[in-house]
């Protein structure tokens, strides 16, 4: 496939419908290379990756469910259950941490998050071109202090997301998008 075909064609399935297998180590190794390529003015690379596979998703699961319960003492256990199994949706799934520079002298810290937001798209075409697929999510615990900690998040980090990477039973359908022509225009002087 070529790149042009390949970007035309990238589709997101949902975390919940992924089976195995994802990527192995050395495909991801590939995906987070590729990843890691994009657009980063002063070199900063504002961002890091944190893996979780195996049993470790299973563990995080764990922390979550009691993270939610203790905000929320009403929780069914059904609720709980989704929150302890909320990585195991997917073979292999890989948060994306904003890193900011937030003292650096000539890259704004809006360019940093585009910086980000590009590591994100990055690997999530380089997962379909490994023939794999992926889902960026950003759920309740992408926004959570104490998951931030469990993270091991610093003082100015955020977690841009969850990268849910693994494999297609079928084909993903086309979802509806807003018409290209409605959202390009061309500038003229006079």
């Amino acid at each position: 496939m070529d790149t042009l075909e390949l970007l035309k064609t990238r589709r997101s399935v949902k975390a919940a419908e992924m089976v195995a297998p994802g990527p192995d180590p050395k495909a991801l190794a590939d995906i987070l290379e590729a990843a890691h390529r994009v657009p980063d003015h002063g070199k900063i690379g504002p961002w890091r990756f944190i893996v979780f596979d195996g049993d470790a998703r299973l563990a995080f699961g764990e922390k979550l469910a009691n993270i939610y319960q203790a905000k929320n003492a009403d929780s069914t256990e059904k609720l709980l259950e989704h929150q302890r199994n909320t990585l195991t949706r997917a073979p292999i799934v890989v948060c994306v941490v904003f890193s900011p520079d937030v003292n650096h002298p000539k890259v704004p810290l809006w360019e940093q998050q585009l910086a980000v937001g590009a590591v994100c798209q990055n690997l999530l075409v380089a997962t379909h071109a490994m023939g794999f697929v992926g889902q960026w999510l950003t759920e309740w615990y992408s926004f959570d202090a104490d998951v931030d900690a469990l993270l091991g998040l610093t003082e100015h980090e955020c977690v841009a997301g969850f990268m849910y990477l693994g494999s297609s039973q079928q084909k993903p359908d086309e979802r509806p998008r807003p018409p290209l022509a409605e959202r390009i225009s061309h500038w003229s002087a006079s």
